[in-house]
């Protein structure tokens, strides 16, 4: 989809479709004052009928009937005009492309009135848009039962701030096409997102000035002893993939940061197998990899003043007669040695490798993502990701990024009273506790591989796959972590 900025008069505009941005005030606005009297009080008239109150994702659509030249005017609801913040505008974006395409509408225009035109709006608008007209259609046979808007027009009646606004829009482009590569990639059918196809995405789309991607294959993860991603891989027919992407600026970084996302492609739990309806969905355990790949893929063209390290330690997760058992110990680059109590607490072994490996790089910090736990699902549920943090200034930052670009995260403790939980009785620690302080007991358990660099864990369980449409993305991978990422990486939050 195409967005344009265009100076417009709104009772003017020839368009198939005018959205109309409208709080809680209902037609108050003065935008909307104009329109109603241009439509001799037909829109209030159809608001007053309807008790549409402005909710923020919903909508009212009026056909004009050749009043004014738009030959629709759509009202989207902001909420409370006291609580409209940037993901508001998000949301009113995808709720007008959505409409558009509901209607078949090529193009639409999104009017903003004088003081709504800065570049924080335009760009949530932008962003929205696009990540809600968002779909996985690569294996329907009959396409969309609906059309698709080819472009939006983000209206404006000055000239002032173009290249602030302009910048907005590229901006938001830019974060939601990593968005949508990183859904593409957890939509993918794990029979076709390998560990080895993970790799070669990374290799076509982490491309551009000061981006390099190196792969390491099986031989290559044996000679560095990564044990647990070797632990791990032992039950599946596919080698492992560890994937290494680092972006270096073109002046001198103002600090270094390290990603790292899990990567595991399908987690049946080994042979500690899942029930068959937990494992319907495990695609999506690869959502913290996908993240990280969209994200380096884009940094060329963003261009922060930041060092870059994205590192994905990619396998599925099968039982076999080579698969690793509970009870099998394993001994990590770093010294410790780890009990495998459950092998369906795979994904932390995986990240232990990579966390040991990124401590060493020296960054900043670090900031890993991994669907880990059902129990983060189950003190979070499926809105908000769990974050924890060794580092008070990283979490607040982060949170400040996330709630920002509409991913919330809830700071939960690392306890330190639960590390009894995972001690193992023949080896250093343990893979899982005893049951309870599920997802704390994890976040401790990679704390163990982080030494002393400041560290921040997004367990994304929840939010990383909707299992219903949602206003901004549809049913499936949400690419949960990218923008909040790239807010951090662009400085915003700090």
């Amino acid at each position: 989809m195409e967005i344009k900025i265009r100076e417009i008069a709104p009772t003017r505009v020839q368009t198939a479709l005018l959205a109309v941005p409208v709080n809680d005030k209902g037609l108050d606005g003065n935008l909307a004052k104009r329109l109603d009297r241009q439509l001799k009080g037909r829109l209030g008239a159809l608001v007053k009928k309807s008790g549409f109150t402005a909710k923020r994702g919903s909508s009212l659509l009026l056909a004009t009937h050749g009043a004014i030249p738009a030959g629709h005017v759509l009202l989207v609801g902001l909420g409370k005009q006291d609580e409209v913040a940037p993901h508001a505008w998000r949301v009113a974006g995808a709720v007008a492309a959505k409409e558009a395409g509901r209607i078949w509408v090529d193009e639409a225009v999104f009017m903003l009135s004088p003081d709504q035109q800065t570049d924080v709006v335009v760009g949530a608008v932008a962003e929205g848009a696009l990540l809600g007209v968002y779909r996985f259609s690569k294996y329907r046979s009959n396409g969309h039962k609906r059309g698709t808007l080819g472009t939006l027009v983000l209206g404006r009646t000055a000239s002032r701030g173009s290249a602030a606004l302009t910048r907005a829009v590229r901006q938001a482009k830019l974060s939601a096409s990593a968005v949508c590569l990183a859904r593409d990639l957890v939509n993918e059918p794990a029979s076709i997102a390998t560990a080895t196809y993970l790799s070669e995405q990374a290799v076509v789309h982490c491309r551009g000035e000061g981006l390099k991607v190196e792969v390491w294959g099986k031989r290559k993860i044996q000679q560095m002893k990564l044990a647990g991603l070797l632990a791990v891989n032992q039950g599946s027919r596919e080698d492992p993939r560890f994937i290494r992407i680092r972006y270096k600026p073109k002046g001198k970084a103002r600090r270094k940061v390290a990603l790292i996302g899990k990567g595991i492609t399908f987690d049946s739990g080994g042979l500690s197998l899942k029930p068959p309806r937990s494992m319907e969905t495990m695609k999506l355990d690869m959502a913290g990899g996908a993240a990280v790949i969209a994200v380096m893929s884009v940094l060329p063209k963003l261009a922060p003043d930041v060092e870059v390290v994205g590192l994905v330690p990619a396998t599925d997760n099968l039982p076999d007669g080579g698969a690793q058992k509970p009870g099998d110990v394993i001994r990590y680059l770093n010294g410790k040695t780890v009990e495998v109590v459950n092998t369906d607490a795979e994904g932390r072994l995986v990240l232990a490798d990579a966390l040991i490996l990124a401590a060493r790089e020296k960054p900043d910090c670090m900031i890993n993502l991994a669907t880990l736990t059902g129990a983060c699902i189950v003190a979070l549920g499926n809105e908000l990701a769990g974050l924890f943090s060794n580092d008070g200034g990283l979490a607040q930052s982060l949170t400040a990024c996330g709630q920002d670009a509409g991913e919330n995260l809830w700071q939960l403790p690392l306890a330190t009273e639960y590390r009894e939980e995972i001690k193992s009785p023949i080896a250093d620690i343990k893979n899982v506790g005893s049951g309870s302080a599920g997802a704390i007991t994890a976040a401790l358990f990679l704390q163990e591989f982080v030494s002393d660099v400041p560290w921040a864990h997004l367990d994304i369980a929840g939010p990383a796959f909707a299992n219903k449409d949602h206003i901004t993305c549809p049913k499936g991978g949400t690419g949960f972590g990218v923008r909040t990422l790239l807010n951090f990486l662009s400085g915003t939050g700090e």
